[in-house]
């Protein structure tokens, strides 16, 4: 650990996941595998839905979506740990850093916000069926998927520029696999206290209770709407409709309850890591598996287009 200020801070070191240096070639490779399943999963889930005319449906565009921010969020994230164990390299410069940890928090509330959209949808879907199409038109979800990412652009702004003004860091080595926030509060010996006022602020209320809130106020209305569901079949078929969905918010939010709202302190960021490997990597691969192991819409989507290239390399 070397102090100094900021005039001469240039570069951070990323420590990684692991020092131990048996794991360094096991965890590359799982890093690695995960990374692919990762874009291979949310592209084929992307293309389906640009490709296949049955699933232009407002469900699938936000679905679109999420996949396309999947994608993202995982290759900002994993890009360095995987050039990090090929070049050795473990350095990031200042201003990298700073843009890595701006688009990750982006990409993070836009899914919150996505997932929002997406509880709304299915809010209509089951209580308003008959004016779903008129409701859902195409304008309104380009203005919904529009409010989402403005949103959680100007959300993420603060919280970069206020760091960009530290002046002061007792070390620039991260404990963590990439640039995120609280490790770098952690290594600040600059006055913390209005930064954590906003984030605690942002992450708590604007990134987490209100969405949150509205997911949860769709699916009272959800629930009381299926109960009124004469028919066995009919509850079934509503609450079908909306499983996915609901699996995803209550993985989402679950691992970003155990991330963010701790208390922040260097003994936990070993534990922190873990558990944001878990929801940078391993909740993108799950969501296109949600949307489409049980999902009848994107099985038969997907094999008609297995079918129309097959055909097309025979012929």
């Amino acid at each position: 650990m070397e102090p100094f200020n900021q005039s001469m801070v240039t570069h951070f070191i990323i420590k990684g996941i692991s020092e131990v240096s048996e794991l360094q070639l096991p965890i590359f490779f799982l890093v690695l595998l995960i990374y692919l399943i990762t874009v291979g999963g949310n592209l084929t889930v992307l293309l389906l839905v640009c490709l296949d005319r049955h699933l232009r449906t407002p469900m699938y565009f936000f679905l679109g979506l999420l996949s396309l921010v999947d994608v993202s969020s995982a290759t900002v994230t994993l890009h360095k740990t995987l050039f990090t164990f090929v070049s050795g390299n473990k350095t990031i410069p200042y201003a990298s850093c700073l843009i890595q940890m701006f688009c990750f928090g982006c990409f993070l509330t836009v899914e919150l916000f996505i997932i929002t959209a997406m509880s709304y949808d299915r809010y209509v879907a089951v209580c308003y069926p008959l004016q779903y199409v008129m409701i859902m038109n195409h304008r309104a979800c380009v203005l919904l998927a529009s409010a989402c990412f403005i949103l959680s652009l100007f959300g993420n702004v603060p919280l970069v520029v206020l760091i960009s003004q530290f002046s002061c860091y007792r070390s620039n080595i991260i404990n963590h696999f990439f640039c995120d926030l609280l490790p770098i509060l952690t290594i600040s010996c600059s006055d913390t206290s209005l930064l954590k006022t906003l984030f605690l602020i942002e992450v708590t209320v604007f990134f987490s209770i209100i969405p949150f809130l509205l997911t949860f106020i769709s699916y009272v209305f959800i629930i009381a709407a299926i109960l009124r569901i004469r028919s066995t079949i009919g509850r079934r078929k509503a609450f079908y409709t909306c499983s996915s969905h609901l699996t995803l918010v209550i993985l989402l939010y679950a691992t970003l309850v155990f991330q963010y709202l701790r208390p922040i302190s260097e003994d936990t960021l070993d534990y922190n890591k873990l558990i944001s490997l878990f929801n940078t990597a391993a909740v993108p691969i799950l969501n296109p598996l949600i949307y489409t192991v049980k999902n009848k819409d994107v099985k038969s989507a997907f094999r008609r287009k297995l079918s129309y290239f097959q055909n097309t390399f025979k012929g």
